[in-house]
């Protein structure tokens, strides 16, 4: 992977050393991996908590605005568990999106839409979530950012879990 380390150092963009190939070939995939994805879920949530929102709220806005009248509240817990690290009450996240009036649910079917206001909210937290991955991207040529998503689902798929990308 190619890191393009900037001459100047800007408050989004930090300047990496350089290791040769044996000293990151050695280096531990987990410790990486882990340590990425704590920090952008960090500045995910640091970033929808601007909005009041957490990232439930969002899965939420995000699945209900891709697929409007088709969730209802368990078909959409049922599919936004295998992102849960946090044990979250989905109801509560529905109920809190539906009081604020950002989404309703259909009476008879209770399949959830957005309703106006929820559709500003979640293009506005997606401009905020853009934002985050706009960051950790900086310096990162898009062929290696490729590259490194297909080592991590190989390695996934190599220890017994789903490589596939999620739905």
């Amino acid at each position: 992977m190619t890191i393009q380390t900037p001459q100047t150092q800007t408050p989004q963009t930090q300047t990496i050393k350089t290791y040769s190939h044996e000293e990151l070939a050695a280096q531990p995939i987990g410790w990486w991996s882990s340590e990425t994805g704590r920090r952008m879920v960090a500045a995910l949530r640091e970033r929808l908590a601007a909005e009041d929102l957490t990232q439930p709220h969002w899965w939420t806005l995000n699945h209900v605005a891709g697929k409007p009248g088709t969730f209802t509240r368990a078909t959409l817990s049922a599919r936004l568990t295998a992102y849960d690290d946090q044990g979250i009450d989905f109801d509560g996240v529905y109920d809190d999106l539906v009081a604020r009036g950002w989404m309703t649910e259909a009476a008879g079917t209770r399949t959830m839409t957005l309703t106006e206001a929820g559709e500003a909210g979640r293009l506005r937290a997606r401009e905020r979530n853009l934002r985050v991955h706009e960051q950790a991207h900086e310096g990162v040529d898009p062929a290696d950012f490729v590259t490194t998503i297909n080592v991590l689902r190989r390695m996934v798929a190599n220890l017994g879990g789903d490589g596939d990308l999620p739905d």
